[in-house]
């Protein structure tokens, strides 16, 4: 049985979770991996290099709105990508995350529990942007 009356606080845990890591693995990239080492790890594995650019600032940009509870869907579907490719890259390294290039488990993972945000949307404490106002019809 589902406990509707949780289930605001449970998109809540899950929606900074993922911000948080998201954040964490974009700070990765510029603060340890550093962007120009981003865009040669992303060539030796034929992606093209400036992709390094924008998946970091998609990882940075879109954690800190998951954290914030903006547009949280929205997010989630702009930023599956990243998780996907994620997977791709793991891949010929097999199944566990800790082993040698690390394994596909751990991305498809955070594929999954995005895809689940994104199908309970916000939660609680969400700042919530006011929707544009659709123009009435004008009656005759």
């Amino acid at each position: 049985m589902i406990q509707t009356r949780n289930a605001d606080y449970a998109a809540l845990l899950l929606r900074v979770s993922l911000g948080v890591m998201f954040i964490a693995h974009g700070l990765l990239k510029v603060l340890v991996f550093t962007l120009p080492g981003t865009v040669q790890f992303f060539q030796s594995v034929g992606l093209p290099g400036p992709l390094a650019y924008l998946v970091t600032a998609a990882e940075i940009g879109g954690g800190a709105l998951l954290i914030a509870g903006v547009y949280t869907r929205w997010v989630v579907v702009a930023i599956m990508p990243v998780l996907l490719g994620a997977a791709w890259v793991h891949l010929p390294n097999g199944w566990l995350f800790t082993g040698t290039g690390g394994g596909w488990e751990y991305p498809v993972f955070l594929a999954a529990a995005a895809a689940a945000q994104g199908l309970l949307g916000d939660g609680a404490y969400a700042l919530k942007l006011p929707r544009p106002r659709r123009i009435a019809a004008a009656s005759a």
